[in-house]
């Protein structure tokens, strides 16, 4: 079919159809970082919204309206959500807001902080408190050895 019969009406419909990002069935745990990060995000997401309705040009419209309109629920329902959480109740133990370090069974050391899922980043040495690695180190100590896939990892520090 060309594109000559297609209505403009069809391409603003699938636009404004985007599907809502996914919430996890998680509580939303987060550190203080996390909290300035959501509000960080919601601010930005109200601002798209903001500029979505005065912009002009009815086809960009459409698009930046349901992105800023998605986006605007997810980060609006993801603050409202939020616990803010302090680190372990034990020094020493394993517990969300860690600093973690770790030594691998190839001779790699690793460092990672367990953080909220919205603001792990494994690349930056975070990592979400409902990931595997992050499950299988809770309420551990340095100096114990724990199994994950088949290999061994041992606590070194607990910060």
């Amino acid at each position: 079919m060309s594109v000559a019969f297609t209505k403009e009406s069809d391409l603003e419909a699938t636009a404004a159809d985007l599907p809502d990002r996914p919430i996890s069935p998680h509580p939303n745990l987060v550190t203080a970082e996390g909290m300035a990060a959501l509000d960080e995000a919601l601010a930005q997401a109200r601002a798209a919204y903001a500029a979505a309705q005065t912009s002009g040009d009815v086809q960009g419209d459409r698009t930046a309206m349901a992105r800023a309109t998605r986006d605007l629920r997810y980060y609006a329902a993801r603050r409202a959500s939020a616990r803010l959480t302090e680190g372990g109740s034990e020094p020493g133990v394993v517990g969300f807001g860690s600093r973690v370090v770790l030594d691998r069974e190839d001779g790699r050391r690793q460092s990672f902080r367990i953080v909220g899922e919205d603001e792990a980043d494994p690349k930056a040495g975070s990592v979400s408190y409902v990931s595997p690695l992050a499950r299988a180190l809770m309420g551990r100590r340095a100096g114990e050895v724990v199994q994950l896939s088949g290999a061994e990892i041992e606590i070194v520090a607990v910060d």
